[in-house]
């Protein structure tokens, strides 16, 4: 089972807003019960080229609507990166975010803890993981 998890970059800090994260940590999960470990396969850009990054996430607001087309098409590419994981792991994301992924089959798990790095969550929802 896969999971992808919005990073800042390779040191796997979680990026909170899960539409503009510059990146993805897709982790495998094996196991089950208390015995579930989490192992990163790998990093993956986002591939939305409409992203500037230049902000913090915390100053992010967008000056688009959320039902134009091309921000729509640009969510749409998240989920395509993203069709082979089962999950991903939110703490902000957007109805466009939302539904690229519901749309490629990926269940979204939202997260309301403090911890920045990304396995660390894994292990505090591990339990939200079930296929």
């Amino acid at each position: 089972m896969k999971i992808a998890i919005p990073v800042k970059d390779e040191s796997l800090q979680f990026f909170s807003n899960a539409g503009h994260t510059p990146k993805f940590a897709i982790y495998e999960m094996n196991g089950s019960g208390m015995f579930r470990s989490f192992q990163l396969q790998e990093v993956r850009d986002n591939p939305r080229s409409d992203l500037d990054h230049d902000h913090t996430e915390e100053e992010h607001e967008c000056s688009h609507g959320h039902d134009d087309e091309e921000h729509i098409a640009q969510h749409n590419k998240m989920g395509m990166v993203l069709e082979d994981c089962n999950f991903i792991v939110v703490k902000r994301a957007c109805k466009n975010t939302v539904n690229a992924m519901k749309s490629n089959g990926i269940s979204v798990v939202k997260y309301g803890g403090d911890s920045p790095q990304s396995e660390a969550i894994l292990r505090e929802l591990a339990n939200k993981f079930i296929a």
